[in-house]
C-alpha cells in the first residue's frame, strides 16, 4: 500500500464504511476492470497489489462507450471533469442503410440521458480512460509491472510469477481479460474461446481530415453515432477525443483460419476496402481517410456456471468471466459495475470466514445481468448483419417505426407505440431502463439491507445457484 493511499484515501463511498477487517488481495491484470476494482476494494478499506504482466502500465484499443450505468460511477469517483475533458458527449445514434446512408433508425441521447438517467453518455478512447482509471486508483494499491502470472494455487490463495516469485493473498481477483489464465482455475481445465465468424477492423482517422469534407463533417459535428448496417457486417463511427479523432470499427466475415484473440493485429487495407466496395459513397470517403488499420478477431465464451472457484478464495471479473461481443457496447460498463458492487460489498468484511458468502452475495447481484447483456449484445450481431430481403425490410419497417415516435416525443408529442422488442435495441424504452438505470452501488446497498444479516448469521452456509447457464451467449 503506498503511502499516499493511506495518508489521503476519501471516505465518500459506501456511506464512508469501511471494513473493519483489512484483507491482503492481489488483483491479476492493471486493465480497465482491474484498475476499478483494486480502487474500489481499497476505498472499502482492503490493502490491494495488482499485478500485471507487461513490462509498462499502457492501454491499446480505440473507442469505448461509457453509458449512463458507468458514467455514473465514475463521476462518483471523481473523474466527472476528466470525462467532460477528453470525452464526447453523444448526442444521438443513426441506424442506416449500407448502400446509401439511408436513416431508418435514429434514438436521441444526449439530454434524453440526462433526463431519464441522471447522468450523460460519454464516448472515449480507451486510453484516456485507462489512463484516468490508472491515475485514480494507483495512489492506493501496488502496481507491480513485468509480474506475468503463470499459475495459482486457489486453496492457499497465491500465484507464482514468471520469476518464479510465490505471492500469497487472503483473496485473489482475475481480472485479465479475454485470455484469462485465472479463468483456466475456475473451470478446471482449459478453457478455449469460440470463433464467432466475425472480426472488427478498427481505425482512428483525425478529426481534421473529416471536417475538410462537407459530407465527413457532420460526423463529426453533431456527436452522434452512426451504425451502416449491411450483409454480414456493419461499421460504427464516433468521434473521440473531445472531437479531435473519429473512431471508426468495421465488422465483417472472419477468413482467416485459427487465429486467436489480439487488440493489436496489423489489418490488411486493400481487403478492408475490397470487403466493402459497393457500400456508400460515405463509407468510401472514410475508408480512403483510414491511415491503417488493425484487424480484432471476434472471439465467443458462453456464460460459466460459476465465478468463484470452489475454494472460496479466487473470483472472476469482467472479461474473464463474461467477456462481450461488441455489438452493444456494454463489455465495459460490466466490467465497471463488477467492480463497484465487489467494492461495496467487501466494505462489509469483518472476518475471514466472511470471504465467501460476500463472493456469492457479489456474484448474486451480477450474475443474471451480465448474463442477460452478452444475450442482447449477441442479439444485435443478428440484427444488424442481416442480408437484403424480406427480414431486412421488416427490421428496417420497425426501425423507421420507432424513429417517428422518437420525433413524435422530440416535439412534445406523446408517444404512441410500445417499442418493447424493436429491432432497434436503444429504443426499447424498458431495455434502456434495466441497461442504463442501473446503479451498482444503490444495488449493493439494497441487497445488503434486504440479506446481509441473513448472511453474516449464516457464515458460511448461504451458496449461489445461477438461474441461467445454458448457452446464453449465442445469436437468436
Amino acid at each position: 500500500m503506498s503511502q499516499a493511499g493511506s495518508a489521503h484515501r476519501p471516505d465518500h463511498l459506501y456511506k464512508g464504511r469501511r471494513a473493519s477487517l483489512p484483507l491482503n488481495i492481489v488483483v491479476v491484470g492493471c486493465g480497465l476492470g482491474g484498475l476499478a476494482a483494486a480502487y474500489c476494494l481499497a476505498q472499502a478499506g482492503h490493502n490491494i497489489t495488482i499485478l500485471e504482466a507487461a513490462s509498462a502500465i499502457s492501454e491499446v484499443g480505440a473507442g469505448v462507450q461509457a453509458s449512463p450505468n458507468v458514467s455514473r460511477l465514475l463521476m462518483r469517483w471523481g473523474l466527472g471533469p476528466h470525462l467532460e475533458e477528453h470525452g464526447v458527449k453523444i448526442q444521438g445514434m443513426n441506424l442506416k442503410r449500407w448502400a446509401n446512408d439511408e436513416v431508418v433508425g435514429w434514438t436521441p441521447l444526449g439530454d434524453v440521458m440526462n433526463k431519464e438517467y441522471g447522468s450523460p453518455f460519454y464516448f472515449l478512447h480507451r486510453a484516456d480512460l485507462h489512463r484516468m482509471l490508472y491515475q485514480t486508483a494507483e495512489p492506493y494499491c501496488n502496481i507491480r509491472v513485468n509480474s506475468r502470472v503463470v499459475s495459482v494455487d486457489p486453496s492457499k490463495p497465491s500465484v507464482t510469477l514468471t520469476s518464479g516469485e510465490v505471492v500469497s493473498a487472503d483473496l485473489l481477483v482475475g481480472a485479465d481479460g479475454i485470455k484469462s489464465v485465472t479463468r483456466e482455475y475456475v473451470v478446471g481445465g482449459l478453457d478455449k474461446p469460440r470463433a464467432t465468424g466475425d472480426a472488427a477492423y478498427r481505425a482512428i482517422i483525425p478529426a481534421e481530415k473529416l471536417l475538410q469534407d462537407d459530407e465527413l463533417k457532420p460526423l463529426v459535428e453533431r456527436m452522434e453515432s452512426n451504425i451502416w448496417m449491411g450483409p454480414g457486417g456493419h461499421i460504427i463511427g464516433y468521434a473521440i477525443r473531445a472531437k479531435k479523432e473519429f473512431n471508426l470499427v468495421m465488422m465483417h466475415p472472419d477468413e482467416a483460419e485459427g487465429g486467436v484473440e489480439s487488440w493489436t493485429a496489423e489489418g490488411n487495407m486493400d481487403k478492408m476496402k475490397e470487403y466493402y466496395k459497393g457500400w456508400s459513397t460515405t463509407v468510401q470517403k472514410l475508408l480512403a481517410l483510414v491511415p491503417s488499420t488493425l484487424d480484432w478477431k471476434l472471439m465467443d465464451r458462453d456464460p460459466l456456471p460459476s465465478w468463484i472457484h470452489k475454494d472460496g478464495k479466487l473470483v472472476l471479473l469482467g472479461d474473464s468471466c463474461h467477456p462481450m461481443l461488441p455489438y452493444r457496447a456494454q463489455g465495459l460498463a460490466m466490467a465497471i459495475e463488477d467492480a463497484a458492487v465487489l467494492g461495496n460489498i467487501f466494505s462489509h468484511c469483518s472476518d475471514r470466514s466472511q470471504i465467501l458468502p460476500l463472493l456469492n452475495a457479489y456474484q448474486s447481484l451480477r450474475y443474471d445481468r451480465a448474463t442477460a447483456t452478452q444475450k442482447s449484445s449477441s442479439l444485435n450481431r443478428y440484427i444488424f448483419h442481416k442480408p437484403d430481403g424480406p427480414e431486412q425490410e421488416e427490421r428496417d419497417r420497425e426501425m423507421r417505426a420507432a424513429m417517428e415516435d422518437a420525433l413524435r416525443i422530440a416535439r412534445g408529442e406523446k408517444s404512441t407505440r410500445v417499442l418493447a422488442g424493436n429491432a432497434n435495441q436503444w429504443a426499447d424504452k424498458t431495455k434502456s431502463d434495466i441497461q442504463y438505470g442501473y446503479d451498482a452501488d444503490e444495488e449493493a446497498e439494497k441487497w445488503w439491507l434486504a440479506n446481509g444479516n441473513r448472511l453474516m448469521t449464516l457464515v458460511p452456509s448461504i451458496e449461489f445457484k445461477p438461474s441461467v447457464v445454458h448457452s446464453a451467449n449465442r445469436d437468436h
